[in-house]
């Protein structure tokens, strides 16, 4: 029979839809016809397979050849298609056995010369593959980052000579074995240590990192707000295996020639610029990829100079804030791509940047200030959890000989995990993504504690959304002290850390 079957993978946001390459074989005029919704590259894998196969020295059948993607209605891309098309064509034309077909997926580029070339989006692929039960051959430059997914057995090929060899008993391929060590113990972090002073700024970053809020700092230039912001990942929990594989499958489908294997477990830090479009940030294209919001997925984005992004580009962060994920919709396509991130932003006080220093350097007129200030939305900061104040520092000589003093990350980032653990232990889920009904059961204050905050309510005008944002802080305050309850204490904190309502 002249009919070959195999497996491979599709990419659909961070999945990877199980495609089946059909590969038959008929009488009739010699020609090669790709059916199934391929795109041009795919289309053009005829060529390379042609090209591929004649100079490994095989027979290309003068047939008839249909190759069918199935199923039909998934559009297939990308040059990942190469080696399963050109094993179906060896299978289909009795070059290759075709009774090991079935235990496998394949994934590759061909080069004319038969070499195997590394595709985008491998991870995903790895982690379905193991999940049907099957192997996985790709070229051996995407060994490493399949690897990543236990319990998968990953055979790295540089040739498809290499390949048909295997799958016909000859020379087996190497199983590939994974010396990577499991754990962030390698990852060198920038330390809480390097920051002086700043004790209020220290606190906010720390619950920031124990309950997952969002953080905006305001001060003048030169006060640490950037430096502060660059050693969250610093305190952050360690990565679970699973957060680990879902921020590196991103990075995987956006782009496998900057996936480092060896840093997967650390937590991701992105700070684009403020010129940045809303589709760097979001994501998009004819073809969606994921933007700067997924790839900083359980991790942290970096806002810096705020306000001196366009409006209209940080208005796209409304609903990814709320919801932890982006829906990218086009004419043809659309893609899923999951965005929990934390956001830390900073700004100046006023456009000089020197209000409020003690310098008497600004000259800001009320009017400037309040326009510089508008450029940021009132939704989007009733979004963001806490608004903190990095003034300037004394400057004392040699304050340098006293940075050792300053708590280490390691320190804080023991509270930031006991915190984690408190919150995952009663409610299953971080004190940020609490919503409606959890937040009455898990965030309930005392009495006083609720009426000190119905009053700041009542004084500040705080939108519905800020009061819950207060009390999830509060909660957080109240796990980084192990107790169960929300005194007075942790709402009157709380509320201090809304400095923009108190404009």
């Amino acid at each position: 029979m002249s009919l070959a079957i195999l497996y491979s993978r599709a990419q659909e946001g961070i999945q990877a839809p199980l495609v089946t390459v059909e590969v038959h074989l008929s009488n009739g005029l010699p020609g090669l016809s790709i059916v199934g919704l391929p795109e041009m590259a795919v289309r053009e894998s005829k060529d390379r397979v042609r090209g591929a196969l004649i100079n490994s020295q095989f027979e290309f059948p003068a047939r008839r050849i249909t190759i069918n993607l199935a199923p039909a209605d998934l559009p297939k891309e990308g040059g990942r298609f190469d080696l399963p098309i050109a094993l179906g064509i060896l299978a289909a034309s009795n070059q290759l056995a075709k009774e090991p077909l079935s235990y496998y997926e394949f994934a590759g580029e061909l080069a004319l010369s038969g070499e195997l070339r590394p595709v985008n989006g491998i991870l995903p692929a790895a982690l379905t593959a193991r999940d049907a039960g099957r192997s996985l051959i790709l070229p051996e430059q995407n060994v490493a980052e399949a690897a990543l997914v236990s319990g998968l057995d990953c055979y790295p090929a540089n040739h498809i000579l290499e390949v048909c060899s295997h799958l016909n008993s000859i020379n087996a391929l190497p199983l590939y074995k994974n010396n990577l060590i499991p754990a962030d113990d390698r990852i060198n972090y920038l330390d809480m240590a390097d920051v002086y002073g700043q004790n209020q700024a220290r606190r906010a970053l720390e619950i920031s990192a124990a309950g997952a809020h969002s953080l905006l700092y305001i001060g003048p230039p030169g006060t640490g707000k950037s430096m502060l912001a660059s050693r969250l990942p610093s305190i952050l929990p360690p990565m679970s295996e699973e957060e680990a594989l879902e921020s590196a499958a991103i990075n995987s489908v956006a782009n496998h020639k900057a996936f480092q294997p060896m840093h997967w477990r650390q937590r991701p830090f992105r700070a684009p610029h403020h010129t940045a479009s809303a589709v760097a940030l979001v994501g998009g294209g004819s073809n969606p990829k994921p933007g700067e919001i997924s790839l900083a997925h359980q991790g942290v984005l970096f806002l810096d100079e705020l306000p001196e992004f366009e409006r209209r580009v940080l208005e796209v962060l409304r609903e990814p804030l709320e919801n932890g994920h982006i829906t990218i919709s086009r004419a043809n396509r659309q893609a899923d791509y999951p965005a929990r991130f934390q956001l830390i932003a900073a700004m100046n006080p006023c456009p000089c940047g020197h209000l409020g220093d003690g310098s008497d350097r600004c000259h800001c007129s009320l009017d400037k200030i309040a326009r510089y200030r508008s450029r940021i939305s009132g939704p989007l900061l009733d979004r963001i959890d806490m608004h903190v104040e990095v003034p300037r520092q004394p400057l004392q000589i040699g304050q340098h000989n006293n940075l050792s003093k300053e708590e280490p990350s390691e320190a804080i980032r023991k509270r930031v995990v006991l915190a984690r653990e408190y919150q995952l232990a009663r409610q299953g889920k971080t004190n940020q993504v609490l919503q409606g009904l959890e937040i009455e059961q898990h965030a309930k204050p005392c009495k006083a504690g609720n009426e000190l905050l119905h009053r700041a309510i009542e004084r500040l005008g705080l939108s519905m959304r800020a009061y819950h944002r207060i009390l999830k802080v509060a909660r957080t305050i109240a796990d980084l002290e192990a107790n169960p309850n929300i005194d007075t204490r942790h709402i009157s904190e709380a509320i201090g850390y809304r400095r923009l309502d108190r404009s």
